[in-house]
């Protein structure tokens, strides 16, 4: 089984981890991230500019690479995964866009919202399942305390993205029992850790994200996961309250996997 893969550019400095664990879980897994070549950076903010074409171009060729490849899209970042999906669904149902986009690009087939995006959970959920990568399991995560870390950028805008309920998502804790850990609920889980006001107004994304793990903390985890490069640098970099770590999903999968030693990390497993 074979995805196109667009990684995205946080993901081959800053967040190695995200990538490298994710590749070799999914060949673990049974199937394959074939990364797009010549991929360029999505811009990872959706533009809301109904006028704005310039910068849903690079997502557009990524689109049509995949289309052109016979595969579904799949990204591990959640701000790609936003932005990919939402440029999707323009060129799907708005005509303008669609059209303007397609003229930029004089590709040999003009793209038309065809292919799927999915995010690596998602593949993980509806192809693979849960029981698949519970038996696959190596290093049980037994006796973990984990609070999944959502943000915002995953679940919304819901109708789009069609990711899970965007009030009471499951996918992030169903992971986390299918590696052998408890999953902590907690109530900042899928809010806004105001990681995109970081240049513009770093107190309250310094407050914002310390709500985050206050929130957690207080319902007794050990640690937070989460998809989001920007998320994870907000998390541990500007909140001011730094106790909790929090790490990627795909490094807490490859443990479990047997794949990959996750330092400091010890379980009852």
């Amino acid at each position: 089984m074979e995805y196109s893969y667009f990684p995205g550019c946080t993901l081959k400095n800053k967040a190695q981890e995200l990538d490298t664990c994710g590749r070799i879980s999914a060949e673990a897994l049974g199937f394959h991230l074939e990364e797009i070549p010549e991929w360029q950076c999505c811009g990872g903010t959706y533009p809301l500019a109904e006028d704005e074409i310039a910068t849903k171009l690079a997502s557009v060729r990524a689109l049509a690479a995949a289309r052109d490849a016979g595969h579904d899209l799949l990204t591990l970042c959640s701000a790609c995964f936003n932005v990919i999906k939402q440029v999707n669904e323009d060129m799907k149902h708005d005509k303008d866009i669609c059209f303007r986009a397609n003229n930029y690009l004089k590709l040999d087939e003009p793209y038309t919202g065809t292919v799927q995006v999915v995010h690596f959970l998602q593949v993980l959920r509806d192809t693979i399942g849960w029981d698949t990568v519970r038996q696959a399991v190596k290093e049980p995560l037994s006796g973990l305390k984990i609070g999944a870390y959502y943000g915002c950028l995953l679940l919304r805008p819901s109708k789009v993205m069609q990711f899970d309920d965007p009030e009471d998502p499951t996918i992030m804790e169903d992971f986390i029992k299918a590696l052998g850990a408890e999953p902590i609920i907690y109530s900042l889980r899928n809010e806004c850790c105001g990681a995109y006001l970081t240049l513009e107004n770093k107190e309250i994304a310094q407050r914002r994200s310390g709500k985050v793990l206050e929130s957690a903390q207080d319902m007794g985890v050990d640690f937070l996961i989460t998809a989001c490069p920007l998320c994870q640098y907000n998390l541990t970099q500007n909140a001011l309250s730094k106790q909790t770590p929090v790490y990627y999903f795909t490094l807490l999968l490859a443990h479990a996997l047997g794949l990959k030693e996750m330092k400091g990390v010890s379980t009852n497993g």
